[in-house]
């Protein structure tokens, strides 16, 4: 084995990296007590209520986290809960107009202005924050596309924070998931369920133990166990089967490694 080309050792992970992102595997998937919070939050919202969607990330972070997206709409939508969604990120509102597109439009039938809305963009951001609690409208007088929010049906009724279920908020960094708890769930004591790239995770475990987050989705295995709850298959899935088919590769490549270094050490080999 000596004269065995490391190449082959990257072709293996190449294949069983990419098989499962093309056909997926199915593997288990264990639903964390976070996660389930998060689901049973949404579950516990009354059909026909309004929800305020904060798309707090960008095309950086958009294999991670724009998979949460997908999975926390498909559930909003399939129980007929209107979504108001908005940016603190200037690359977030195209990810969120394509992902309301996509499921509430395409695949749930939704119309827009009436049951889901793209507010676009705001600086500002903790700022930003505080000011949606005391009036969306006056935040945002106008949606994505300009179209003035008073014409629009879904904001009837929609003055603030107390006019909505509850914030789901899909975040990458700053501002996002803390801020959304400093400075709006403990002002306004109003219900967050979040999700985060998993280096965030660790950060954000003490709001979900003191209660300030009903549930937290950490990472790609967040968003595949969220999938998992909500019945749909998607990208974070097939991700977390290539994921572990990788690390598994690894494993294998490393025991016989060493079996190989230590038989040869046995057989009075030169330690290399």
């Amino acid at each position: 084995m000596e004269g065995f080309d490391r190449r082959y050792v990257f072709l293996v992970i190449l294949l069983v990296v990419l098989i499962p992102l093309i056909i997926p595997l199915g593997l288990p998937i264990r639903v964390s007590k976070e996660v389930l919070g998060a689901y049973d939050a949404i579950d516990r919202v009354p059909e026909g209520s309004t929800v305020y969607f904060a798309c707090d990330y960008d095309p950086a972070t958009l294999p991670e986290v724009h998979p949460m997206s997908y999975a926390t709409l498909n559930h909003l939508f399939s129980r007929d809960i209107k979504v108001i969604g908005a940016c603190l990120w200037p690359g977030g509102p195209p990810l969120l107009e394509e992902v309301l597109t996509r499921v509430g439009e395409e695949k749930f039938g939704k119309k827009y202005g009436v049951d889901f809305v793209n507010l676009g963009y705001k600086e500002g951001r903790e700022v930003v924050m505080v000011s949606l609690g005391k009036s969306i409208p006056g935040t945002f007088p106008a949606d994505f596309y300009g179209t003035p929010v008073s014409e629009l049906p879904i904001m009837d009724g929609v003055r603030n924070f107390s006019d909505v279920a509850m914030i789901v908020n899909i975040s990458a960094g700053y501002p996002g998931t803390k801020e959304w708890v400093q400075q709006v769930q403990s002002r306004f004591h109003v219900t967050i369920a979040a999700g985060c790239t998993a280096v965030s995770a660790p950060e954000y475990y003490p709001y979900y133990q003191s209660g300030q987050l009903v549930g937290l989705l950490g990472g790609l295995a967040g968003a595949a166990e969220y999938e998992k709850l909500v019945g749909v298959a998607g990208t974070a899935t097939r991700g977390m089967d290539a994921q572990s088919l990788g690390h598994l590769a690894i494993i294998v490549f490393i025991i016989v490694g060493n079996v190989l270094y230590f038989r040869s050490v046995k057989a009075g080999g030169k330690r290399r």
